[in-house]
C-alpha cells in the first residue's frame, strides 16, 4: 500500500515543524546514534532508544519501509578509561556493557534496528571519510609530526548551522593544543598513545591511531543508508559538538546527509540532567527492580513528548503501573460482556495490527510530531467510553471501544495482553508459585459462592484476605479476574 500522508516532525537545524516528506516514496532511512559502551545503561539512555523506536514502528504502521540504523560505539576514550579503572580489557567491557544495553531494550519491546553497526568495524569507512576531507582541505595532519588528525573549522563557512551558532562566537578561550590551527578544531583521527592498548589502534596513511567521535557516525551512518537520507536522530545533548561536527565534516565531504535533524529531550531528577556525580542517577537496572515487567518503564518513558525533559521521581513507575492496570482491567471486562466464547474473544485481541481500528484523534496526535501524551489521552478516553459501556451492558459500544483500545495499545507496545498459539487469551502477570496460584483460586471461588449464597460478610473477608496477599481483583456479572500487584 502507498504510505499515509499528514506526518510532520520538528527539525532542529530549521527550527520548525515541518510536513514530512521521504527521499524516496513510502521508504524511510533514519540513523540514530546509539549507546558508547562504557557502562551500564541508564534511564537516559533507554529514552532515547525508545523515542525512535516508537518513530519507527510509527513511520511503519503509517505505510513506509523503514531502515533503522542504530550504531554502538564501542571505541572510545571512556571506553579504555573504564576499562583501565576496572583493569579489564577494554573490549571485554564493550562487549560486555553492550549486552546489557541490548536487555534492557529488550525488556522495554524496543525492537532490534534494521541495521546495528559496530564502531570498530567500520574504521576503513571512517579513513575513507578523513582522507576525502584532506583532498578537499577541510582536515589536516597535525603539524607536530604525530598521527592526530584534525578538521578545519575554518575552511567550512557553514559550520555552526545544525545549532545557529556562529564560529567566532565558540571561542573557548583555551589555548590551543599542540598541532592544531584553532581550538575549535576537532579529531577525525586519534593518534595512538604508549599507555593504551595495541589493540586499540588501527594503521593508517597517517599512523596508528583510532578514530574521533564525530567521524565514526558520518561514516557508518552512509554506509548504512547512502550519501542522503530522511533522517538522523540523538538526545538534546548530542546536537552541540556531536552532531555539529558530524554534519559539518559530512557536508564538507560533498554529502547531502540528513534531511531531517531530530532530538528527543533528557531525562531529569529533582530538576537536574541525571548524573552520578549529583547521586541523582537511576539506571535500567532500578527501573528493573521497581517493574520487573518492564511495561510500566516503557509507558512511564512515553508520557512526556519526546522533546520534552522528562521527570523521574519517587512513584513515577507506581502512576504507571496504574495505567496499565487500568488497560487490563477494561479489556477483561469488555470480553468478560462481549465474549463468552473463545472464539469470539479471538476476533476481537486478534493478534494483527490494524491501522483503521485507531480512532481518527489518536492518529492525528501521533501524526503531530509524535505526541504521545497526546494520544495517550485518547487512549484513556476511549477506556473511560468502553467501561461506562460495560457498566451499562451496551456490548456493541463496548466492543468499539475495545477494539480501538487494543490497536492504540499495540501502537505504542504497552498493550498487556496476547493471546497463545492456541487462541486462549494470556495475561502477563508477575510470576507466582503452583501453591500460591492454586490458594488464590480457591478463594477466588469460595468469594464467588458467598456472594451467590449472600453472604456478603464472608465475601468481603475473602477480598479482604486475597489483598493481603497482593491480589488486584476484578469483577463482572459473573466472574472475577484477578492479578498480583
Amino acid at each position: 500500500m502507498s504510505a499515509k500522508p499528514g506526518l510532520s516532525l520538528y527539525d532542529s537545524k530549521r527550527q520548525q515543524k515541518l510536513p514530512f516528506t521521504p527521499i524516496v516514496e513510502d521508504a524511510v532511512g533514519l540513523y540514530v546514534c546509539g549507546p558508547t559502551v562504557q557502562s551500564a545503561p541508564h534511564a537516559g539512555h533507554l529514552r532515547s532508544a525508545l523515542v525512535y523506536d516508537v518513530m519507527s514502528s510509527w513511520l511503519s504502521a503509517l505505510g513506509y519501509k523503514v531502515t533503522l540504523v542504530r550504531n554502538v560505539t564501542d571505541i572510545d576514550d571512556k571506553i579504555l578509561d573504564n576499562a583501565k579503572a576496572q583493569s579489564v580489557d577494554w573490549q571485554e567491557l564493550a562487549k560486555s556493557v553492550t549486552q546489557q544495553f541490548f536487555a534492557a531494550y529488550e525488556k522495554i519491546a524496543i525492537a532490534k534496528p534494521t541495521i546495528e553497526p559496530m564502531a570498530s568495524e567500520h574504521i576503513f569507512g571512517m579513513q575513507k571519510l578523513i582522507t576525502m576531507l584532506i583532498k578537499r582541505g577541510h582536515a589536516y595532519q597535525a603539524n607536530d609530526g604525530s598521527a592526530n588528525v584534525y578538521f578545519d573549522t575554518k575552511s567550512w563557512p557553514a559550520y555552526g548551522e545544525l545549532t545557529n551558532q556562529k564560529l567566532e562566537d565558540m571561542d573557548s578561550g583555551e589555548d590551543v593544543a599542540a598541532g592544531k590551527k584553532a581550538a575549535e578544531d576537532f579529531a577525525l583521527w586519534k593518534a595512538a598513545k604508549p599507555e593504551e592498548p595495541e589493540t586499540a589502534a588501527w594503521n593508517s596513511p597517517w599512523g596508528l591511531g583510532r578514530p574521533g567521535w564525530h567521524i565514526e557516525c558520518s561514516a557508518m551512518a552512509t554506509e548504512a543508508l547512502g550519501d542522503h537520507f530522511d533522517i538522523h536522530g540523538g538526545g538534546l545533548d548530542l546536537r552541540f559538538p556531536h552532531h555539529e561536527n558530524e554534519l559539518a565534516q559530512s557536508r564538507a565531504a560533498d554529502l547531502e546527509y540528513a534531511n531531517y535533524w531530530v532530538h528527543n529531550g533528557l531525562v531529569n531528577a529533582n530538576g537536574a540532567k541525571m548524573s552520578k556525580s549529583l547521586g541523582n542517577f537511576v539506571s535500567a537496572d532500578d527501573l528493573f527492580q521497581q517493574d520487573p515487567r518492564g511495561l510500566a518503564v516503557r509507558y512511564y518513558l512515553l508520557t512526556a513528548h519526546y522533546r520534552a525533559n522528562l521527570e523521574y521521581h519517587d512513584g513515577v513507575l507506581a502512576e504507571a503501573q496504574a495505567n496499565i492496570r487500568g488497560i487490563e482491567s477494561f479489556v477483561k471486562r469488555a470480553l468478560s460482556l462481549i465474549s463468552p466464547s473463545l472464539e469470539s474473544t479471538s476476533s476481537y485481541l486478534k493478534n494483527e495490527f490494524d491501522f483503521d481500528l485507531l480512532p481518527a484523534e489518536f492518529v492525528t496526535a501521533m501524526n503531530d510530531d509524535l505526541n504521545i501524551p497526546a494520544a495517550l489521552a485518547v487512549l484513556h478516553d476511549t477506556l473511560r467510553k468502553g467501561n461506562s459501556a460495560v457498566d451499562s451492558a451496551d456490548a456493541v459500544t463496548a466492543a468499539v471501544q475495545l477494539g480501538a483500545s487494543v490497536m492504540m495499545c499495540k501502537a505504542l507496545k504497552v498493550y498487556p495482553f496476547e493471546l497463545n498459539a492456541s487462541g486462549e487469551l494470556m495475561w502477563p502477570v508477575a510470576e507466582v508459585s503452583p501453591e500460591l496460584r492454586l490458594r488464590v483460586e480457591q478463594l477466588v471461588a469460595d468469594r464467588l459462592a458467598a456472594k451467590a449464597a449472600k453472604d456478603f460478610a464472608r465475601a468481603d473477608a475473602i477480598r479482604d484476605e486475597l489483598t493481603k496477599l497482593g491480589i488486584t481483583l476484578e469483577d463482572s456479572a459473573d466472574t472475577t479476574n484477578w492479578s498480583v500487584n
